[in-house]
């Protein structure tokens, strides 16, 4: 259960500030920043004395007077999309910054999410003082659960945002009352970090950036972000304290950098409406949409359209359902009364009268259009009379399966539109134009890129420098390499652990790397089962017996099998002769030696079991 400020769910998104649920106090340092007020959180029009101060038209100290640096720790989110985690350590005190997940690669079988590594959070459990969260996007909240396995933490992130967060905490039976709610405008201490949240557009509400204070001048991280003027049940981004920051002096800007490789701006969202109009009016077919479950905006703009031209909406895909419950729940998303039918009730309308909203338009496998494009959906059949829109853009990585989803579609003659082929799709990430303009307002002594490839991160560190920032100012972060920011500037400190984790659905602490290597190896190279029985005088009793699945085909390989089998026995033999007698030690030398003649004789790597039995004479 979350610890909730009594508003009105209506609420603006960039409203006044008021004062937020407390965080821990944090224990005392020596020395300790004058009336830091550990424990307590601040409006962002509260007064302070000598603390620097998010308030606006505050004066505050021009140059840091700490003598310590403050330590940037990248854990995810700059060597690929996803998996974006930061944390700023100062002192006694951490905070972190998102927790996202990522999804598994084409190499990771049998892998269901990757998290990041939270080895360096471990061993600083008793300085952790909160954890922020900008968005509820997985790639930004997806991995909180599997951190609140690991540590106690306080989370703060806005009403939707930990209204999703709610959803998967009840998914992993965590019950916590340490989620604060936050809107907007708001200051929150953590122990040396004074933390202002400032409204920005993105692709769903109540995302905000983040002016971080600390000893050694302002830090801003702006989370994902795009500029829309015109954006969808919100107000435009608040440039405005983005500029009156860049007044009072910024010493470090740490940017989303997604979209640093496109020219210009990235369209408003509200440019969709007339190309749902038209697709949902003029086309006689049932349309079945895909767009990232998070998306509320977008999906708030399918329903009103499908409700202007008399089309009933079914939903499918669970992510899709438990975000939609959260955003009406909270007043983020109106849903006209009779709309949404449940998709049992499709076959009691014709194909023009109806509209599905699914998940599943970065092609997942077992998603609801995955299922669907196969003929393994329980209650969608698709065909001539269908429409599929794909109302997202492709996930770096995901082309494949997007691809392999829009060709099984095209062999059951369904229809499809892309944001390629028609104007069903915006980003929620700002474009170079924009970055410049931010950089602009913002005019910050030093900048980290952050959240994207290697190659955007690459992109954006030469856009600042284009603006006139000095090479020197400018770092490229790694996950788990250290930033430090001084009086001096930014170097790189070091290393903490860092790296991915890899869960299945059996949950645990991850996938082991050998785990996963036996994966790999059994689906390329499938597996070898030796058995043998040995008699208390270390005789050779039985075997080796030979059994193999996925490795050769028995039939077309009997002379190989016959020669392996020949192998092992003369390996085994070999080693009883020298006086090992133990099975598992057997074993073990068995599986080493085999594993060499069968590369050798193959060129495969077959997972090898060896099973060696003691048996009586």
């Amino acid at each position: 259960m979350r610890k909730k400020i009594d508003r009105d769910p209506s609420q603006k998104e960039n409203a006044k500030s008021r004062k937020a649920p407390a965080p821990k106090p944090a224990p005392a340092k020596d020395p300790a920043p004058a009336n830091r007020r550990n424990g307590k959180a601040a409006s962002a029009s509260e007064p302070r004395t000598a603390v620097p101060s998010a308030r606006r038209g505050h004066s505050v100290r021009s140059a840091p007077a700490a003598s310590a640096p403050v330590r940037i720790i990248p854990l995810g989110g700059v060597d690929g999309i996803g998996m974006n985690i930061t944390a700023f350590e100062y002192g006694d005190d951490v905070i972190v910054v998102d927790c996202g997940i990522s999804f598994p690669k084409e190499d990771m079988p049998g892998v269901d999410v990757v998290t990041p590594d939270f080895t360096y959070l471990q061993r600083n459990a008793q300085k952790l003082r909160g954890l922020i969260l900008t968005h509820g996007h997985e790639d930004h909240i997806g991995a909180v659960p599997y951190l609140l396995k690991k540590v106690k933490c306080d989370v703060y992130g806005t009403r939707l945002t930990l209204g999703i967060l709610d959803g998967k905490l009840n998914e992993h039976n965590i019950r916590t009352d340490d989620l604060y709610e936050v809107r907007a405008g708001e200051v929150v201490t953590l122990g040396a970090f004074d933390v202002e949240f400032i409204h920005v557009n993105h692709s769903m509400p109540d995302a905000v950036a983040l002016c971080i204070t600390t000893p050694c001048g302002r830090i801003i991280h702006t989370g994902d972000f795009k500029i829309d003027f015109t954006p969808i049940g919100t107000t435009p981004i608040d440039l405005g304290r983005f500029a009156e920051l860049g007044k009072q002096g910024v010493r470090l800007l740490l940017c989303d950098s997604t979209n640093a490789e496109r020219p210009g701006y990235t369209p408003s969202e509200s440019t969709l409406t007339a190309s749902f109009d038209r697709i949902f009016n003029d086309d006689q077919r049932r349309v079945v949409i895909a767009t990232f479950s998070s998306n509320v905006h977008r999906v708030q703009q399918i329903l009103e359209a499908c409700a202007r031209c008399g089309r009933k909406v079914a939903l499918t895909g669970r992510s899709l359902q438990n975000v939609l419950r959260a955003a009406q729940e909270l007043g983020y998303i109106t849903i006209p009364e009779g709309l949404v039918i449940d998709l049992a009730d499709c076959k009691h309308y014709p194909p023009e009268k109806l509209a599905i909203i699914t998940t599943g338009s970065q092609g997942e496998p077992m998603s609801a259009l995955y299922r669907m494009a196969f003929g393994a959906h329980p209650m969608v059949s698709l065909g001539p009379t269908d429409l599929v829109v794909l109302s997202a853009s492709c996930i770096p990585g995901n082309e494949k399966l997007v691809t392999t989803i829009i060709n099984e579609l095209y062999k059951r003659n369904v229809s499809v539109i892309t944001d390629r082929t028609d104007d069903v799709h915006v980003s929620g990430h700002a474009c170079r134009e924009e970055l410049k303009l931010l950089h602009s307002l913002v005019h910050a002594d030093c900048f980290v890129p952050l959240h994207g490839e290697y190659k955007h991160l690459v992109a954006h560190a030469n856009l600042a420098k284009e603006l006139g920032m000095k090479p020197k100012n400018v770092l490229l972060p790694e996950a788990g390499r250290i930033i430090e920011l001084d009086r001096n500037g930014i170097h790189e400190a070091g290393t903490v652990e860092a790296g991915t984790v890899m869960i299945d659905s059996g949950g645990g602490d991850g996938v082991e790397s050998a785990v996963l290597r036996d994966r790999t190896n059994l689906s390329e190279s499938g597996v070898v089962f030796l058995t043998a029985g040995v008699d208390s005088e270390g005789e050779l009793a039985f075997g080796p017996e030979i059994v193999t699945r996925g490795f050769v085909y028995v039939k077309e390989s009997e002379e190989l099998l016959r020669y392996l089998a020949d192998m092992a026995r003369k390996l085994l033999q070999k080693s009883l002769d020298r006086g090992l007698t133990d099975p598992t030690a057997l074993g073990a030398r068995l599986k080493d030696d085999m594993f060499n003649i069968i590369f050798q004789k193959t060129r495969r790597k077959p997972v090898i079991v060896t099973l060696i039995t003691e048996v009586e004479r």
